[in-house]
């Protein structure tokens, strides 16, 4: 049974403040569970309902204290509980500036929650390991940011600040910015090095950051669609200009 100071604790994780003192965030369902779990994430708690602990080997279900479904309603951070859920310790990342001889992500005032989960995803997918985030962007460790990962928030690094300034610390790694009127991806080939520059939703990149680009990148269109969803266009983007 859940006591008042333990419900009380794991609902303050909602704020980012409270996230980043303590060094730890939430993450909920069985499938993101078992991600973070097999990342070998550390674990600070886990709170399940008996049919999720009577599923899952003695291990598994010796990590579990179990609640009942009422009591994960009350702790939930999602809409929807489902079944288990855990509160991690953060993972520790030691690079906190674009690296030489990759491709990372800049995302520019990306503030909608499941786009940067997806964005965050997308990058797993394609094995870029890091994403540099302006500060005004949505908190990775956001539950909602969370859970649009499916567990890719173990392996890939979020740093968040100046973006204008991070690019001036590597002023020779190649920068690729999204915008609508620049190369088509079909002209350009695979890449190597270089940082992909992605702009906030409706306002695309910042005038200041986009005279900082080398190169200005644009998906070819052929419909009447105004733009493109920022995870959806971080996506393609990723698939034409990765180095398979």
């Amino acid at each position: 049974m859940l006591i008042k100071s333990q419900v009380k604790y794991i609902q303050s994780l909602s704020h980012k403040k409270l996230r980043d003192s303590e060094g730890v965030f939430v993450a909920e369902g069985p499938k993101l569970i078992n991600e973070l779990l097999s990342a070998r994430l550390p674990l600070q708690q886990l709170y399940a309902v008996k049919e999720w602990i009577s599923e899952q080997d003695k291990q598994m279900a010796g990590m579990a204290m179990e609640i009942t479904t009422s009591e994960l309603e009350r702790i939930s951070l999602l809409q929807t509980p489902n079944q288990v859920l855990g509160i991690f310790k953060k993972p520790a990342f030691t690079a906190d500036k674009p690296r030489r001889n990759t491709i990372s992500l800049m995302l520019d005032t990306i503030q909608d929650p499941g786009n940067l989960g997806t964005i965050i995803r997308c990058a797993d997918w394609f094995g870029i390991s890091q994403i540099f985030c302006s500060v005004d962007s949505a908190d990775a460790y956001n539950p909602k940011v969370v859970q649009a990962t499916m567990g890719s928030i173990a392996r890939v690094q979020v740093v968040y600040g100046s973006l204008t300034e991070m690019l001036q610390q590597e002023p020779a790694i190649p920068t690729y910015a999204a915008v609508l009127n620049g190369t088509s991806l079909r002209q350009l080939p695979p890449v190597k090095e270089g940082i992909i520059i992605i702009g906030n939703e409706s306002k695309g990149i910042s005038e200041e950051l986009l005279a900082m680009c080398r190169n200005r990148i644009t998906i070819p269109r052929h419909g009447q669609a105004e733009s493109l969803n920022a995870a959806v266009a971080t996506g393609i983007i990723l698939s034409h200009l990765v180095n398979s």
